[in-house]
């Protein structure tokens, strides 16, 4: 393993090696800033899923709900668009210009504006693309997650927080698959000991055909080594060969929700193969108990999200 994971080395200090270009100090700063406000003024709730709820001061927008749209906290949030934080990272900007639901022009000038390339083939893109988030915006009533080809949550909607748990308070590593069930948590999926084995064998051997496809993304190689060094499982997992090919593994799951109980439900997950991501769906047969569950589940969870 030591000498398989030796080329995934972190930096000094854990730096990020993302191509930066240069940028004119402070100007720039202030301008990524004034850039993310005046676009989040000009964004509507219901554009993004959220309900109107309540008295505005404004139609665009709240910070607050364009922090929990891109995962980062509101005090960050105010640091940048006050100028005060002037080096966001390039997970950072993607994670705003997917928030924001921006153009590829305006995409590539915030990247720009915080001294970044825009992120190129090399490595594991995170990118919805607007042609997927119609696809999503079609699938507003159902859960629906999406995943980057790292098993990293890129976004997950209002009916799939209330079916799994709430995911935007999840920062890091915490948004990564195979975190969350070598390491951390786990999810409310009920799984045999077996189950849970030869999924953690899949997920691992995913990730490792990941590794394979992207060996410049240093995001990647440092995920791998924070894995590695947390979890003799992965360790194992990851020097094991991969599993026998299973067409129909995982596509049936019970959940086990705090409120409604169990749930057995269908799982598909769909590729976007230009931009690697998995698109996690979560379904039931219509006119079943299952299907009324579901529906409880999420009325249930998506008050208590808005309240």
């Amino acid at each position: 393993m030591v000498g398989e994971l030796s080329g995934f080395g972190m930096t000094a200090r854990g730096q990020d090696n993302s191509a930066r270009v240069g940028h004119s100090g402070d100007m720039d700063s202030w301008e990524f800033g004034r850039t993310v406000r005046r676009w989040r003024d000009r964004v509507t709730p219901t554009a993004v899923g959220l309900p109107v709820g309540g008295r505005r001061r404004a139609t665009g927008l709240r910070r607050e709900e364009l922090a929990a749209l891109a995962g980062i906290s509101v005090n960050y949030l105010t640091r940048l668009e006050q100028g005060q934080s002037t080096s966001p990272s390039a997970q950072i900007v993607e994670a705003l210009t997917r928030a924001l639901r921006v153009s590829d022009a305006e995409r590539d000038r915030l990247f720009r504006l915080a001294g970044h390339a825009a992120p190129g083939l090399d490595v594991v893109s995170s990118r919805i693309t607007p042609s997927v988030q119609r696809l999503l915006d079609r699938l507003a009533n159902t859960p629906v997650a999406v995943y980057d080809a790292t098993w990293t949550l890129v976004v997950a909607n209002a009916p799939y927080d209330a079916l799994m748990g709430p995911t935007t308070s999840w920062r890091g590593i915490e948004r990564n698959g195979a975190w969350r069930n070598l390491i951390g948590p786990g999810t409310r999926v009920v799984q045999t000991p077996s189950e849970k084995a030869e999924f953690e064998a899949r997920l691992v051997a995913d990730l490792r055909l990941t590794a394979a496809r992207y060996p410049a993304d240093q995001r990647l190689k440092r995920l791998i080594r924070d894995l590695a060094a947390q979890s003799p499982r992965f360790v194992e997992l990851w020097d094991a060969g991969a599993p026998e090919p299973h067409q129909d593994f995982g596509r049936r799951k019970v959940i086990e929700h705090p409120a409604v109980g169990r749930i057995s439900l269908d799982c598909d997950t769909l590729i976007v193969a230009a931009d690697d991501l998995r698109i996690m769906i979560y379904t039931a047969e219509p006119e079943t108990e299952d299907a009324e569950r579901l529906s409880l589940a999420i009325v249930l969870g998506t008050q208590a999200l808005i309240d």
